[in-house]
């Protein structure tokens, strides 16, 4: 039993940092949900229950989701009985104390329960209008920019035959003339080797860091986590995230679970005796993507600021407060993209050879095109971003199975800015080819689908970017899908010549090797040096070596390029789940139990 001056050490400690006295006690002294839930029932004279009613009729829908997370009561009807659920704030419990005393009979109508049964209930009861917000929200907001309305069988059919023309032009290039193939690349191998030579030497902007905010000046900050068939990976999360420096009482941690994934749903209710974790189950319906996934949720938290982490992730315990710390310097951002760092880098050659491209992207390409105001193709993970912004652009793309890059077009055509924040989120990357080839298909296709979505209307595109953003756009996300297949294209054409004396039985070619070599140079160099470059800003340089072999990488890009192709025509918001939990490495955490 506390006394009535540890009360008032609360209410004091509460208010200097804005925060309500229950969340307070809630987070800072460890008391159960329910047992404060409980207790203030019983001093205000009112019932207590632990759940809502799941049969019972609610009458929480409303027109607007994303007026959801401030709704704290729902009202339902039990046995032909109107009742309020309520979840009070502090001073709700004191009002309703003093409402009793003139009108006794609220006592049979209003019933006390924990935050999270309430804000389940209302779930529940909106679930169809948040479905339907989840997958039309961007469609209705912006119906050219949308993989749901983008171009049809026909329209895809179109441009994986040219993909395949250039490719097969691409392997005779040594037997038609060079001026055919010298305008294509320019484009889509020179210019991105160029791009990335800049991003090597650009000249970083001598910003220090924003002082951080203090606890009492930090707001509400939402982390949302999308899961599906992946229990294992809930205690790893639960650490990393506990290991946050950020005030208990202003951080919600919402795992995002789809309604199939049984198992993972169980694993998550054990944690959620703690009050920064909270579940969103998300109905199952198609697309089962992770963005539609995340839409679902974006109505449902209630942060001033809002991050993605994937299941895999171990993000630098401070980056919330850095975040948040740098967006109220900045009120020009709208989106912080964190880096992204493999963990498991020396698991094998092929974890070794993503961490030297994972560096050279996160490293020094991305902080390029962010300097430069061009498209920046954010991470599919660690992206914070300000809440209102988000959502008023739609939140993500459902049925883009690489949503991240769709995002980060769409801020650019928006004319909002894209910054790098200086944090590292650690992550677990395939571990076999098997593996590698699926994400990598998934990814590959999802670039297809934001290329030609977006080209519907490339007029429009253009007046949206900017002459300078446009270029960049197309030429950068061509040579994404593009330089896979003319490189392993001219590799093939160039170990012909040398080992056949330069020419077929059946043809008489004109010699390209001078060509073939040089785009290679330019091609893999460029992507060496990058690699290189971001493995030694990272403290990887054991990794180097490996690097060596980048040409037989670039190669299983092809491969997973021409999947995606196939997979564009066949089923195109189809999500091909990566697998996580797999390294045989152990995954350390420091002292203070985050990284």
């Amino acid at each position: 039993m506390r006394s009535d001056a540890d009360a008032v050490a609360i209410l004091d400690a509460a208010a200097a940092l804005g925060v309500d006295p229950i969340d307070y006690c809630l987070c800072r002294h460890h008391l159960d949900a329910d047992e404060i839930m409980a207790r203030a029932a019983g001093w205000a004279g009112l019932q207590f229950s632990r759940v809502v009613p799941a049969a019972a009729a609610g009458s929480a829908s409303i027109d607007d989701p994303e007026t959801l997370p401030q709704l704290r009561s729902i009202n339902v009807e039990v046995r032909r009985r109107k009742i309020m659920f309520l979840a009070p704030l502090f001073h709700e419990v004191l009002y309703l104390k003093r409402r009793l005393a003139t009108h006794p009979e609220s006592r049979d109508r209003v019933v006390i329960a924990p935050a999270a049964a309430v804000a389940a209930a209302v779930a529940r009861s909106n679930s169809r209008s948040l479905l339907y917000y989840a997958r039309h929200a961007l469609a209705a907001r912006w119906p050219g920019a949308n993989a749901l309305h983008g171009p049809g069988l026909f329209g895809r059919g179109i441009f994986v035959a040219i993909a395949l023309t250039l490719l097969l032009l691409a392997f005779g290039a040594a037997y038609l003339p060079e001026l055919l193939f010298l305008p294509l690349i320019g484009v889509v191998i020179v210019i991105p080797a160029a791009l990335r030579l800049g991003a090597l030497f650009a000249v970083a902007r001598d910003d220090s860091p924003p002082p951080l905010l203090s606890d009492a000046d930090l707001p509400v900050y939402s982390v949302l986590i999308p899961l599906r068939h992946e229990a294992h990976m809930v205690p790893l999360l639960y650490r990393a995230m506990s290991a946050l420096s950020y005030p208990p009482e202003k951080l919600e941690v919402r795992f995002v679970v789809e309604a199939r994934s049984a198992r993972t749903i169980a694993a998550v209710r054990g944690i959620l005796g703690d009050p920064r974790f909270g579940l969103i189950e998300v109905p199952d319906a198609a697309p089962r993507t992770k963005p539609k996934a995340l839409d679902y949720a974006l109505s449902l938290v209630q942060g001033e600021y809002v991050v993605v982490y994937d299941a895999e992730d171990i993000p630098n315990s401070d980056q919330l407060r850095l975040a948040a710390s740098t967006f109220a310097a900045r009120p020009d951002i709208t989106c912080l993209q964190a880096e992204l760092v493999v963990d498991n880098a020396r698991e094998n050659l092929l974890t070794a050879l993503f961490t030297g491209e994972y560096a050279g992207q996160f490293g020094f390409m991305m902080p390029a095109l962010a300097r430069w105001r061009l498209p920046v193709p954010l991470g599919g993970t660690s992206n914070h971003f300000r809440l209102r912004d988000l959502r008023a652009i739609g939140g993500w793309d459902a049925f883009n199975v690489t949503e991240d890059a769709d995002l980060g077009l769409r801020l650019a055509r928006l004319r909002q800015r894209v910054a790098m924040l200086p944090s590292q989120t650690y992550e677990e990357q395939p571990i076999t080819i098997g593996m590698w080839l699926r994400q990598r298909t998934r990814w590959m296709k999802g670039w297809m689908q934001t290329f030609i979505v977006h080209n519907q209307h490339p007029v429009q595109l253009a007046e949206d970017l900017g002459s300078k953003a446009f270029l960049a756009f197309e030429i950068y996300v061509g040579s994404i899908i593009l330089s896979p297949l003319l490189h392993t294209a001219f590799l093939a054409n160039l170990l012909v010549e040398t080992l056949l004396g330069g020419r077929l039985p059946f043809l008489a070619p004109v010699s390209l090797s001078g060509v073939e070599i040089t785009i290679l140079v330019l091609g893999y160099g460029t992507s060496f040096l990058l690699a290189v470059a971001g493995l030694l800003r990272f403290g990887q340089r054991r990794l180097l070596i490996q690097q060596l072999v980048l040409p037989v990488y670039w190669m299983l890009h092809s491969i997973a390029t021409i999947r995606a192709g196939y997979d564009l025509l066949k089923k195109p918001h189809f999500w091909d789940k990566t697998t996580h939990g797999l390294t045989r490495l152990e995954r350390s955490f420091d002292e203070d139990g985050g990284r």
